[in-house]
């Protein structure tokens, strides 16, 4: 994928400015920065939700997985994967590859999962269609630390670029493989996860 020159405002406000970078096949890239400095906002214009206002954008089929659950509390683990598999026209099977995936059952309710599996739940609504790029939101802020370890091994396990937002440094640094660095709209910063993140951010936020 690469992203290219990306701007992106709401009226005067500008979220993003300027934005480029690349991704490869099968890289887990982190995207990091103080509050308000555009990574939703970015996120969004790869997944399609959002337009830029300038730039250009290439990148295959993605996946998208927002911070607000896309699913259903009321329906059944199966019944959510089957209702998004029809609107995402997933292929034949999609269901039943991602409830393996999961290691969900099937005739659970949605509503008593755990955080942790709802979310796992919520990241197999963003793969039904086998994207080869899955865009979350910080898929792991509501999440214990035990929820967020199962969730990241199954993130870890896909066959798929990953791209993420987090706030949190550690996690960042232990599940990406690059980290980008965002501040006031603007990409201040790529590094690697073995560089000094806490200091990036301190940085980027004065």
């Amino acid at each position: 994928m690469n992203v290219a020159g990306i701007g992106k405002r709401f009226g005067a406000t500008v979220a993003l400015r300027g934005v480029t970078f690349a991704a490869a096949a099968g890289d887990r890239v982190a995207v990091i920065g103080p509050n308000g400095a555009g990574k939703t906002t970015l996120l969004a214009i790869l997944a399609g939700v959002l337009a830029p206002d300038e730039g250009t954008l290439e990148l295959p089929p993605a996946g998208w997985v927002p911070q607000r659950s896309a699913v259903y509390s009321k329906l059944t683990v199966r019944e959510n994967l089957e209702l998004f598999a029809g609107l995402e026209r997933a292929p034949h099977g999609a269901v039943e590859r991602m409830l393996e995936l999961t290691g969900l059952g099937g005739d659970e309710l949605t509503g008593t999962l755990s955080g942790g599996n709802r979310q796992r739940l919520n990241v197999a609504v963003g793969l039904l269609g086998s994207p080869p790029l899955l865009l979350l939101d910080e898929p792991s802020a509501a999440l214990d630390p035990a929820q967020r370890e199962r969730l990241w091994t199954f993130v870890g396990a896909l066959d798929a670029t990953v791209l993420f937002t987090s706030h949190d440094v550690a996690e960042a640094a232990q599940h990406a493989h690059r980290v980008l660095v965002l501040a006031g709209g603007e990409l201040v910063a790529e590094l690697a996860p073995t560089d000094d993140l806490e200091r990036a951010i301190v940085c980027a936020g004065s």
